[in-house]
């Protein structure tokens, strides 16, 4: 039980880690999407610290890692347009007025 709640206070730290890093990190685009992926690490361990204990299917934390990579995956290919487009990943060089 003890390890039970050790590693869900882990995963709840390692979730608010992420969540002051993508909103401490605003400047480059390439760190927020660090901070995102972190963010879904951290909500994958609990998940599966949970549906370990509980007995549950896993099958289901599988999907949701195969939509954590697909977010990845959108994210490179907006950076990838970003520093094409603009030049850079500073969020200061992007406009929103432009097209």
């Amino acid at each position: 039980m003890l390890i039970l709640s050790s590693s869900i206070s882990f995963s709840l730290f390692m979730f608010v880690c992420g969540i002051v890093s993508f909103v401490g990190a605003r400047k480059h685009f390439l760190s927020t999407l660090l901070s995102l992926e972190y963010i879904m690490l951290s909500i994958f361990w609990l998940m599966s610290v949970i549906m370990v204990n509980l007995g549950g299917d896993l099958y289901f934390i599988l999907f949701f890692l195969t939509l954590a990579a697909c977010e990845g995956a959108l994210g490179l290919a907006l950076l990838v347009s970003m520093v094409r487009t603009h030049g850079s990943d500073n969020f200061s060089s992007f406009s929103v007025l432009q097209c």
